[in-house]
């Protein structure tokens, strides 16, 4: 495999572009401002007027909310800890935040999303307070390493599934579109045989990020469609829920299960609730089923998609991957638990594809409280803000493994692809599994190119994905 042209770290085109849905607009707020010291808690109308008077007093151009905007005014290390910008068809005014030290802030203080997908409405991503903490700590046993272990084979066959489906595709045309076979995995993965169930989900993550007003939105066509496909899936996930109950409360069954070591997301789910009377509801358990469902697999899938988009870009990064694998795994295409930790060059690679194209670009926070950030200004309790991962991210734009490497200096809040805080992803580590395991069985049989005549467009959305979707040139290696 050839080499990078250029040194390690420099960008290497094609480079994607960014696709704007609505001319969403956001205007820079550049640090040189801070001098102005603390502002206290002011009232909206206040809090906007001196955001507005010292954009005016800074040299930045106006950003884009998700990209271009975003990194063109830190590329020079300006530096924008936030913007003031019109998110939403609703014309709701959110401050989207991309600066290390107000993620920090922002991360540990308490907030409530201000928007999130019908489906999930009831589920941990929008609960508060006391009910949040419980299911919280209800739900975090099921992504124990213990639990997540026997799902390391499951993964490992629903990669193998996909990639001999690519070999035989390879052998008629060597482009091919991916992000579709990949969502398709990692559903596979968690959900086996049920065609409308995962037809429902992907119509979900399809939705524009930006719609927010609900008595509008449900009279638009989407609006419609987001609801048969909220029905499909609500109507799935019951019969589940219902044929799992049934089977669990058999003569003797319970008892079973319960001395397994290890048991899947639904059943901790049903113990937790069998052995704490009403602490989990049918509808609670239906709500969380559904979150983990629609946020679990569509993310993932885009991670990948991407991680493998990287690599393709920078052939030389490729291929030391591919040699670290080999050189672990050898001929054979079977992985286990304890590799997952000795692939550091590859864990890094795809933590720097996470970095430039994370999976979930922005999140939308509603403050509970005032909150005072490290340089002295401070936001009143009811402003929206959006977490701009993107934005974030994007500073620098060059692809570097390195900045990933055992002992650097990075900022702790400068890479959130999980977000941050306690309110973070709670199945991370699942999602890092699932895709090393991907990278590493891909690597071994294939060498990824980009298609230069089909560059992605970046579109962002709740889940970062490309208006043309990702095509990759394969070459098979057995």
């Amino acid at each position: 495999m050839a080499q990078d042209k250029k040194p390690p770290g420099e960008d290497i085109p094609p480079k994607p572009c960014l696709y704007q849905p609505g001319g969403q607009m956001a205007l820079g707020f550049c640090q040189q401002g801070r001098h102005h010291g603390h502002h206290g808690h002011h009232g909206l109308y206040e809090s906007l007027n001196w955001l507005w008077t010292d954009m005016l007093k800074t040299d930045g151009s106006p950003s884009q909310v998700t990209g271009k905007g975003a990194t063109r005014a830190t590329e020079k290390g300006r530096g924008i800890p936030l913007c003031l910008s019109s998110l939403d068809v609703g014309g709701d005014v959110h401050l989207v935040v991309y600066d290390p030290d107000y993620m920090k802030t922002l991360s540990l203080k308490i907030t409530t999303d201000s928007w999130s997908p019908e489906l999930v409405r009831t589920g941990l991503l929008l609960l508060e307070g006391q009910t949040w903490s419980q299911h919280r700590r209800m739900l975090t046993p099921a992504f124990h390493y213990d639990i997540l272990k026997p799902y390391l084979g499951l993964v490992a066959d629903s990669v193998r599934g996909m990639l001999d489906k690519w070999e035989d595709f390879v052998s008629q045309d060597s482009c091919l579109e991916i992000l579709g076979d990949i969502s398709l995995m990692t559903l596979d993965t968690i959900m086996k045989n049920s065609q409308s169930y995962i037809q429902a989900i992907r119509d979900l993550n399809n939705l524009n990020a930006f719609y927010q007003n609900d008595l509008i939105y449900r009279l638009t066509p989407e609006g419609r469609w987001n609801h048969r496909a909220c029905h499909i899936a609500h109507q799935h996930t019951d019969a589940v829920i219902k044929e799992r109950k049934a089977h669990l409360q058999k003569e003797g069954e319970l008892g079973k299960e319960r001395r397994r070591r290890h048991l899947d997301f639904l059943d901790i789910l049903l113990f937790a609730r069998m052995e704490n009377g009403s602490s989990l509801s049918d509808k609670d358990l239906c709500a969380e089923v559904n979150t983990f469902m629609f946020g679990g697999h569509d993310t993932t899938a885009s991670g990948i998609s991407w991680i493998f988009y990287a690599l393709a870009s920078h052939p030389g990064h490729q291929q030391r991957c591919q040699e670290e694998i080999q050189s672990l795994l050898g001929g054979g295409t079977s992985i286990t638990w304890s590799n997952l930790d000795q692939m550091p060059y590859t864990t890094m690679c795809i933590k720097e594809a996470m970095r430039l194209y994370p999976p979930v670009p922005i999140i939308r926070r509603s403050l509970r409280k005032p909150i005072t950030f490290p340089d002295g200004r401070s936001l009143p309790a009811g402003i929206k803000v959006a977490l701009s991962f993107y934005g974030l991210h994007h500073n620098p734009k060059v692809f570097d493994p390195s900045r990933f490497a055992p002992g650097s200096n990075q900022h702790r809040h400068a890479f959130l692809p999980f977000s941050g805080g306690s309110r973070n992803c709670i199945g991370k580590q699942f999602a890092m599994n699932e895709m090393k395991v991907a990278v590493a069985l891909t690597l071994l049989r294939l060498e990824l190119s980009p298609d230069p005549s089909r560059v992605p467009c970046l579109m962002p959305g709740i889940v970062l994905k490309s208006k043309k979707r990702i095509h990759l040139q394969l070459r098979s290696l057995t």
